[in-house]
């Protein structure tokens, strides 16, 4: 990871964007929809990090929810920006909520956490992030700490045929066992509780440099000549990648050998 002086100042974070949300029933539409429990920020500020399923289960998408001293918002990476608000819209019905986009920054860093900053609710890893202010150069490796520490990223280990379980959504802290209905509760509750995990998120060392050979993310992982997962995120010799885990033999991937650490 690149040096990291002035972190205090944190930096921008261009491939985010941020909605705020009012209405009195903001905060009870969320906690029907959303796989965390929203429901302590009705009483302090803070941040929750949660997924929007389908009613099968599966990750349509996540997102930051974040009460500010005077402001409820959202932190949304851009590429499914649209589309999620739109959704949220279709379920709105008649709650007295309204979504609006605003021209907020995201600012992350690492070290102490300036004013009005909120500790990175998914790990200690990834610093803290801001809504207000503005950053400097960009100098942290985000990859690295999240290859380092297995998070996945909206679009990339997190797509729409994903279960958040396999994904690592509970040691992240994004979903809420204990709280009432959402969307795809029934099927997250059933793999939790009735069901063994069959494949995950998981680190993997390469045995190749990147420059001896890329691996773009999407790379088919095979084990004995059979589709055992896909490689995503790299970080020089480590990555993560889904894998089926009741395959045996050695894993490859562009014909470089992979091994699970």
């Amino acid at each position: 990871m690149a040096d990291t002086p002035n972190m205090t100042q944190g930096e921008p974070a261009p491939d985010r964007r941020v909605y705020a949300l009012t209405g009195t029933d903001a905060l009870p539409f969320l906690q029907g929809m959303l796989t965390n429990d929203v429901l302590p920020l009705a009483r302090n500020p803070g941040i929750v990090w949660a997924a929007l399923l389908t009613p099968q289960g599966k990750y349509l998408a996540d997102f930051f929810v974040i009460r500010t001293a005077d402001a409820l918002l959202l932190d949304i990476n851009a590429a499914i920006a649209g589309p999620t608000v739109n959704r949220l819209a279709m379920y709105r019905l008649r709650a007295d909520v309204a979504i609006t986009a605003t021209e907020l920054p995201v600012l992350r860093g690492l070290g102490t956490p300036p004013p009005d900053s909120f500790a990175d609710p998914r790990h200690p890893a990834l610093g803290w992030r801001g809504y207000s202010g503005t950053g400097g150069v960009a100098r942290i490796d985000w990859d690295a700490l999240r290859v380092a520490h297995l998070i996945p990223e909206t679009g990339v280990e997190l797509t729409p045929d994903s279960y958040i379980l396999e994904a690592g959504f509970e040691a992240l802290h994004g979903v809420d066992f204990r709280k009432g209905c959402y969307v795809g509760q029934e099927v997250t509750a059933r793999m939790k509780h009735k069901t063994e995990l069959r494949k995950g998120l998981v680190r993997v060392a390469i045995a190749a440099t990147p420059t001896d050979n890329p691996i773009p993310p999407g790379t088919e992982i095979v084990a004995d000549g059979k589709a055992a997962g896909t490689l995503y995120t790299r970080s020089g010799d480590t990555a993560l990648a889904y894998l089926r885990f009741d395959k045996s033999g050695a894993l490859t991937a562009n014909g470089v050998a992979l091994t699970r650490l």
